[in-house]
């Protein structure tokens, strides 16, 4: 069948809105009407060729839509159904069967390779192989043939067009927190970089009782953003010392948790000299293949501090994605403030507005 579809064709260059072909589906797949998909970081980073997925690619990680028809080995949905598509995952290595999705081995093959598991791609131009399955799903196309591990069903009295974020950005940060710190009520926690991910983190500190929340950013915007779904404290790394502004708001004991969404060496080096004893730091934010950070050794031995990265929030998404509907409908996780509509069409823009900060989470409404 033919679909309309934005197309990353060579690194760096702007996407080209194509008529592609979408091929039959395979028994573990389900074809997906897109609804509305959410654009991501990690799109910027295939599009611009520091993440190997072939190019060209029909990219899109974070859709929403319904099901048009199922694979004959499909038993978790069924035409109808309105579903949230995330990350994908083999299902049967190690890490997987432990519930441990998040880190699957085949982690890389699943969501970056741009071929079914048969080296074949559902996606073509006049002949031409076009990357397909990017995280199992490649929303940015109006049909989709999802791997059956990306599908999330939801109840069908929820609006489709916002719900597409959860599958990735917003799952990751507030997962970060929910899911891998697990704040004491009570403690303090720092959010490095208040994009979608960093908000989420946010309004999942809240939702765990932390009881500082601080947002770091340089967009005076976001920052009020960021307080208002419930930082207790923000600061603007551009004009403010950060380092001195956590030891007041601290009063010299040092923060908790840190959750670092930017991958910038400078802040994770700040992230951690900013903790107190025991304190943890996660990693979430993307950087290019190679780029290291220096840590210093002698006060840190005897803080007994924890640095981790965390991929996906280190979810079951299945399990997890259900429940921030659940803290949405309770008015505890309001992630529609973050979201700004644009056409597909008009996808480029929403790829700019999200690097200039216009934009918190740019998501595509078919």
């Amino acid at each position: 069948m033919q679909v309309t579809a934005a197309v990353a064709r060579t690194k760096g260059s702007p996407f080209t809105i194509e008529q592609l072909e979408l091929d039959a589906l395979r028994h573990n797949e389900v074809r997906v009407r897109m609804v509305a998909t959410g654009i991501c970081h990690t799109d910027t980073l295939v599009r611009d060729g520091i993440y190997p997925t072939p190019l060209p690619a029909v990219l899109g990680h974070e859709g929403a839509g319904v099901v048009e028809a199922v694979g004959d080995s499909v038993l978790s949905v069924a035409p109808g159904d309105h579903v949230v598509l995330a990350a994908a995952y083999c299902g049967h290595c190690n890490r997987c069967r432990k519930g441990q999705m998040a880190y699957c081995e085949n982690l890389m093959a699943a969501d970056f390779g741009g071929r079914r598991a048969d080296g074949s791609t559902a996606l073509s131009n006049d002949g031409e192989p076009i990357s397909s399955h990017f995280f199992g799903q490649s929303s940015f196309a109006t049909y989709a043939n999802v791997v059956e591990e990306s599908i999330v069903r939801v109840d069908k009295d929820i609006p489709l067009e916002h719900l597409g974020p959860l599958g990735c950005g917003i799952n990751t940060g507030a997962g970060t927190v929910l899911n891998e710190l697990k704040p004491e009520i009570g403690s303090s926690l720092v959010v490095f970089g208040t994009g979608a991910v960093g908000c989420a983190a946010v309004m999942a500190a809240r939702v765990a009782d932390c009881a500082v929340i601080v947002a770091v950013d340089i967009h005076d915007s976001r920052l009020e953003l960021a307080r208002e779904l419930g930082a207790t404290d923000v600061i603007n790394s551009r004009t403010e010392n950060v380092a001195e502004r956590l030891r007041d708001i601290t009063a010299d004991a040092g923060v908790d948790y840190v959750v670092d969404t930017t991958g910038i060496p400078a802040l994770l080096r700040q992230a951690a000299d900013a903790l107190g004893i025991r304190g943890t730091v996660a990693l979430v934010g993307a950087a290019k293949p190679g780029t290291e950070v220096s840590l210093e050794i002698g006060a840190s031995l005897v803080k007994g501090w924890t640095f981790k990265t965390v991929v996906q929030g280190s979810s079951v998404p299945q399990v997890f994605i259900p429940r921030l509907i659940q803290l949405w409908k309770e008015g505890r996780f309001p992630f529609e403030k973050l979201v700004k509509d644009y056409s597909l069409e008009a996808i480029n823009q929403g790829f700019e507005d999200s690097k200039s900060g216009k934009a918190i989470k740019p998501v595509i409404i078919f």
